[in-house]
């Protein structure tokens, strides 16, 4: 499932000793979310001894800095990403995006304590963020990401549907892009659609139609969109202020 050179990224960082999370394009694979994924993120428990070992695994992979800012704790707390491109001859191009805080997700102890194990062949164990976690960490104001995170609860969805739980069906509706899903969780539990807070126009946009369901859901996500660009705004400025002063 996952190749290399992503596989040399990985199995490095693992053997180092790295204190880390799969996120991003390679943890939507291990979903059957996504079919491929050039890059490799990560979210990071941001200590001293943490960074050490990630720069060991840096290091080993012959991994230069691309971007701002450089890899450290206050960089990282802030909410910044440090940017790699490896060089060694198995993972010769590969990207490594490293973080450890992300807007609208609880801080590292808490994802850690919610994680997913992967037992993959050649690699071993290997923690991911949690789904739920992954789709809190999907809304952003890329393109590329709405896409896969409609992907991500459609998936989880249909393989699950059968014997849900009432905190299946509440997430389902709190999170399902997808309007004839909707429709159909309406039809089947139409108890639990007028108590979720995160969309309290659901049941009426569920009963006017789809039409009306699929304007809310898109209006949705351009706040979401917008709630992005706000988060992302002073760190961008932080990041102008670093290249201009390099």
């Amino acid at each position: 499932m996952i190749r290399s050179p992503i596989h040399k990224v990985l199995s490095t960082v693992k053997s180092c000793s790295v204190q880390f999370l799969l996120s991003g394009g390679q943890a939507c694979i291990l979903y059957g979310a996504a079919e491929f994924s050039r890059d490799t993120d990560i979210v990071l428990l941001a200590s001293e001894d943490n960074i050490l070992h990630l720069q060991n695994a840096l290091d080993k992979l012959r991994a230069e800095q691309i971007f701002f800012p450089d890899l450290t704790i206050e960089h990282l707390e802030r909410g910044h990403a440090c940017h790699f491109r490896c060089h060694h001859p198995d993972a010769e191009g590969a990207r490594l995006d490293v973080l450890s805080r992300m807007r609208g997700c609880d801080p590292f102890p808490a994802l850690w304590d919610r994680r997913t194990t992967f037992d993959l062949p050649d690699l071993g164990d290997l923690t991911a963020l949690s789904l739920r976690d992954l789709v809190r960490s999907k809304k952003t104001q890329r393109d590329k990401d709405w896409p896969m995170l409609r992907r991500l609860v459609e998936v989880d969805y249909v393989a699950r549907k059968a014997n849900a739980d009432k905190q299946d069906v509440e997430w389902w509706l709190a999170e399902l892009r997808t309007p004839a899903y909707l429709m159909e969780l309406r039809k089947a539990y139409p108890d639990i659609v007028g108590d979720i807070a995160a969309r309290p126009w659901l049941a009426a946009a569920i009963e006017a139609g789809e039409e009306k369901l699929s304007d809310e859901l898109l209006q949705e996500e351009l706040r979401v969109r917008k709630e992005d660009s706000v988060y992302w705004a002073p760190l961008r400025a932080e990041l102008e202020q670093m290249r201009k002063a390099r």
